[in-house]
């Protein structure tokens, strides 16, 4: 009976062992569970500010200032144009303010709010003398300054430009090419515009000097407007009984010639060069099949060149400091690839 007792006293005991056992081990079990989910929750909420934040930084615009002359001329419209049209195409990753100004003084002021803005890059065409300082003062700021056409004498700058000599050249040959080697060529020349137009015509009078020597070259002095081409040529046109062609720098110079040209009735002019990539000068192009009418194109379309440079600089890109874009000759064998509907501006 005794043997039978101890049997079951030793059962009951291991029985309350393994409870014990079995209680331990639940407990365990349970912190290391909350254990798991509070670190998964840590871990969790770290992911999700680190999600954040890089939705934040891939929504960070860069931002870039835009800088161009108020309106003295359609090419300069054309400018501020393109420009603002490359921004639009780039408004996923581009942030950008658009300023005009009439003189140094303003556009100095503005290059201050783009400061205050936090522009990191700023694509600027200044047609005044004193804009030295505040575009220097502005890369030594830390800002990518990119100079469009006319250039400025700032240590760090970027320049895109077309190529103004090169377009004389062009209207050159392609005179030469339509009407010989020899005849009355007149030379419309803008003495107010200062390197532009002094380069223009040395490309021109250099290659004619070369490929035909025998041209009989007339000069006039006029301005890269529609309203000076007018008066301006009127005025030739009664002072010379012949003309072969034109050597024009300026598309609206142009424009104005052609409308001089046909209030007098003339049909003794066979070439009418140009310049700059003008929407309505190139829609003449195919209207006046008697003249032959070209463009050089310096258009203001390399702004967007520009504000691409400027990007690939904040991008860190290799890039090199001056862009040279040479001219393409347009006339009505090819103005098709040139017109843009959209564009109501220039």
């Amino acid at each position: 009976m005794k043997k039978v007792l101890s049997i079951v006293l030793a059962l009951a005991l291991l029985c309350v062992t393994f409870a014990a056992c079995a209680g331990n081990g639940t407990s365990s079990t349970s912190s290391a569970s909350e254990e798991s989910s509070a670190v998964s929750s840590e871990s969790s909420a770290e992911s999700e500010s680190s999600a954040s934040s890089e939705e934040s930084t891939s929504t960070e615009k860069t931002k870039i200032g835009i800088l161009a002359p108020a309106v003295t001329h359609g090419w300069v419209a054309g400018v501020a144009y393109y420009a603002e049209q490359r921004c639009k195409e780039l408004s996923d990753t581009v942030d950008y303010k658009l300023y005009t100004s009439n003189n140094a003084e303003e556009m100095t002021s503005q290059i201050d709010d783009l400061k205050s803005w936090g522009a990191e890059a700023i694509v600027a065409f200044p047609q005044w003398e004193g804009m030295e300082v505040p575009i220097q003062e502005a890369i030594d700021g830390g800002i990518v300054v990119v100079n469009f056409s006319i250039e400025i004498a700032a240590d760090g700058v970027y320049h895109v430009s077309g190529d103004d000599e090169s377009m004389g050249v062009e209207g050159a040959k392609y005179i030469v090419d339509k009407i010989g080697t020899t005849g009355k060529v007149v030379v419309l020349d803008v003495p107010t515009s200062g390197s532009v137009a002094e380069l223009r015509k040395k490309g021109f009078m250099d290659t004619i000097k070369e490929i035909a020597p025998d041209m009989e070259i007339v000069e006039y002095a006029t301005k890269f407007t529609r309203e000076d081409g007018q008066a301006d040529f009127a005025d030739i046109l009664t002072s010379n009984d012949h003309i072969d062609a034109v050597y024009s720098m300026d598309d609206e110079t142009s424009i104005g010639v052609l409308q001089a040209i046909s209030e007098a009735n003339r049909d003794d002019i066979k070439v009418i060069t140009g310049g700059g990539g003008c929407q309505e000068y190139f829609n003449m192009m195919k209207e006046n099949e008697n003249i032959w009418i070209e463009s050089s194109l310096y258009s203001p379309l390399m702004v967007k060149d520009a504000v691409d440079m400027a990007l690939d600089v904040l991008a860190g890109k290799d890039v090199e400091p001056v862009k040279i874009i040479s001219t393409t000759v347009v006339d009505r064998d090819n103005v098709d690839e040139y017109l843009d509907p959209e564009n109501t501006v220039y």
